[in-house]
């Protein structure tokens, strides 16, 4: 049986910033439908108050800890969930995050999870620790918010000198969170891009290439290899499938 462990990052007022696919997979919500609102929205009808007294009371104290409570999944089927949660503080020593890691204790036996050992020492020894899940939150903002996947010649080195980290450090994290290299996870946010302007009137004056080269691809023949690698078409194909699915839509 596979081993999921979910991981959630938030703020320090607890709202979550980023979530990984395992926690998708326990709880059945996406990261689009949990970002902005806080972890308990897990919980229901039969979660002890107790258990929310002691989860609150630890987060107040800003300290690690371990616990469980009963959560409930997207579609209502309660769940024991088993949880570690970590306090990050800056150079300051100011609160700026917490992390945590959390596991269905009705599948896992939580001793084939080394991350659930309160214990362990995350920080300096793994990827599946809390740097690393917010090292690579941060890469992807920044990628996002300065829209750097635009950039034909960006490179690892590039990042890793704004995250001020290093090159193998960062490869690994992406390679781990992402389940791929960096190239691939950067051209997840180019081809998502160049379908949106190939659908784009105010973009029907270019080429396929032209709208390739304006989203972070070199030459032509990356651009349709990719593209087909991650929608099983050509850009071509892409395109009519959309325009028939308008047709009809409006007839």
């Amino acid at each position: 049986m596979a081993v999921h462990l979910g991981v959630i990052l938030t703020d320090a007022q607890r709202k979550i910033l980023w979530v990984n696919d395992d926690f998708t997979i326990i709880t059945g919500y996406t990261l689009s439908e949990v970002i902005g609102q806080k972890p308990s929205l897990l919980q229901g009808r039969d979660t002890d108050a107790n258990s929310i007294k002691r989860l609150r009371k630890a987060l107040e104290s800003q300290v690690p800890f371990k616990d469980e409570i009963i959560n409930y999944r997207k579609n209502g089927e309660e769940y024991l969930c088993k949880l570690v949660i970590h306090p990050i503080f800056n150079d300051d020593k100011q609160l700026v995050n917490f992390i945590a890691f959390e596991i269905d204790g009705n599948q896992t036996d939580e001793k084939l999870v080394p991350l659930m050992n309160l214990e362990e020492r995350y920080r300096t020894s793994s990827l599946r620790g809390e740097d690393g899940a917010v090292l690579f939150y941060r890469l992807k903002t920044l990628i996002l918010d300065e829209q750097l996947f635009l950039d034909a010649n960006l490179s690892l080195k590039t990042l890793a000198d704004r995250l001020n980290t290093n090159t193998k450090y960062l490869s690994q994290v992406v390679n781990f969170h992402a389940g791929q290299n960096l190239q691939v996870f950067i051209n997840q946010f180019r081809i998502k891009e160049a379908k949106e302007k190939m659908l784009d009137n105010s973009f029907a004056n270019l080429t396929l290439y032209g709208v390739a080269m304006k989203c972070g691809f070199k030459n032509k023949s990356t651009f349709y290899k990719v593209f087909k690698q991650q929608t099983g078409l050509t850009p071509l194909e892409f395109i009519k499938l959309k325009q028939q699915a308008q047709a009809g839509a409006s007839s």
